[in-house]
């Protein structure tokens, strides 16, 4: 049980340390590091959720190219490396970390704000998506579902201006960015979803039905890092 919350940990810190891999790794080396560790951490081989967890979020990051480039650029900042001048060691030194009363802020009047707005996109989903199983060629329920997707694309959308509304505290890069991730699982998710009420493309519902199913997971990965922080 230990080492799957240091795993889980360690997810939210460095998905390069997760994957076992080095930041200089190429795309293959990373992939093949992924379906080895998730292979062997399988519940059917033995393995816990919360490590596939960990797996899955690692993988969110450095298996797609873009997000590893801006984690990178992130983790550039976040983690500076050794100074070359005594005076940049210095002024380095004298950066002010986030107090607790800015973390608490932030924590509040962001992250909490949002997560309630997930909450409303993500929870009603399976409901949504028994009733257009029902029959999704009846014009009225998938209207109702097009409604569905419309109210939460407005609400994402609320979630992007109030994410970026205010600037994360040192302290919380980590944090920050694991949210980050669960929101563009969504968005995406949405867009999947709807191209197939466009067309009745199978795989953009099966896709969509996917990238929630992650969120969800991911988001409650971030409640359970939410009372890390608290402790």
């Amino acid at each position: 049980m230990s080492s799957a919350r240091s795993t889980s940990a360690a997810a939210a810190s460095d998905p390069y340390r997760v994957l076992g891999v080095s930041p200089e790794a190429s795309s293959a080396e990373i992939k093949a590091a992924y379906r080895s560790l998730v292979k062997q951490h399988h519940p059917d081989a033995g393995g816990d959720d919360t490590t596939i967890l960990a797996l899955n979020a690692a993988w969110e990051v450095l298996g797609d190219q873009e997000r590893r480039r801006s984690y990178d650029r992130h983790r550039a900042v976040s983690h500076p490396g050794p100074t070359p001048t005594a005076g940049a060691a210095a002024r380095s030194a004298a950066t002010p970390t986030a107090s607790e009363d800015q973390i608490l802020a932030w924590l509040q009047q962001v992250y909490a704000p949002i997560d309630r707005l997930l909450a409303q996109v993500v929870n009603p989903f399976p409901a949504q998506l028994r009733a257009l199983a029902a029959d999704p060629y009846d014009d009225g329920i998938m209207e109702a579902f097009c409604t569905f997707l419309e109210q939460s694309q407005a609400r994402m959308a609320r979630v992007e201006g109030l994410y970026r509304a205010q600037p994360c505290p040192a302290g919380l890069q980590e944090f920050s960015l694991e949210l980050y991730h669960c929101l563009s699982l969504v968005k995406d998710a949405l867009l999947d979803l709807e191209r197939y009420t466009m067309g009745y493309v199978d795989s953009y519902l099966r896709d969509g039905r996917e990238l929630l199913r992650k969120a969800r997971l991911l988001r409650r990965q971030l409640h359970e890092n939410r009372r890390q922080l608290q402790r």
